[in-house]
């Protein structure tokens, strides 16, 4: 026991060492790692691992769609007949700073947004989990978190929030349409009248 003990001890002094070695490698970038800390699910040490492997230059990527595409987080295109199948992602780069490649730390961020509560990866979490599962709603919500990592580094600005309600609002005459529709089939008459929410 003595020996396991002073085993982790050592384990979490070197833990401990390699972190200030990390802090003082990212100190340069101490303004884009506290933008990217803005986005749900990414945490400093995220924000970090993102800037090791994409780094802070985005000139190099014509878009955002070129660089979620380098990560290996966009969808496949398998499509045939003018029919759209399931694709999936690419492989990405791999990483060379340590043994996870960016996708995986993009998924994890993911699940941490998917927790989150009144945001928009949140929300857009928990909608694309209900139908396609957790797995594949982390992929795309990791996709939704290096494309706006993108935009936050290239121009130095915090993450912007869209609302848990972003959805509800985009989609407005839809819902309403299809809760109508729903009430009718169960025999009512549905009659709509506005609210004024500001007041």
């Amino acid at each position: 026991m003595t020996q396991i003990l002073s085993h982790l001890d050592y384990l979490d002094e070197s833990i401990g060492q390699l972190e200030e070695k990390i802090e003082v490698m990212c100190r340069p970038f101490w303004q884009v790692t506290e933008l990217l800390d803005t986005e749900p699910g990414v945490d400093r040490r995220s924000a970090q691992d993102i800037i090791a492997e994409i780094g802070v230059d985005m000139n190099r990527f014509p878009s955002e769609k070129h660089l979620c595409s380098w990560t290996g987080i966009s969808p496949g295109n398998n499509e045939s007949g003018g029919k759209r199948k399931s694709g999936r992602t690419t492989k990405g780069n791999k990483g060379e700073l340590c043994e996870f490649d960016l996708k995986a730390i993009l998924v994890e961020c993911a699940h941490a947004a998917g927790r989150t509560k009144n945001t928009y990866l949140g929300a857009r979490y928990h909608r694309l989990a209900g139908k396609k599962g957790t797995k594949r709603a982390a992929v795309a919500v990791g996709h939704d978190i290096i494309a706006g990592a993108y935009f936050i580094i290239r121009d130095k600005v915090p993450y912007r929030e869209l609302g848990a309600d972003y959805f509800d609002r985009t989609n407005k005459q839809y819902i309403v349409r299809s809760q109508v529709r729903r009430l009718e089939r169960l025999g009512y008459k549905v009659q709509l009248e506005e609210l004024d929410l500001a007041a």
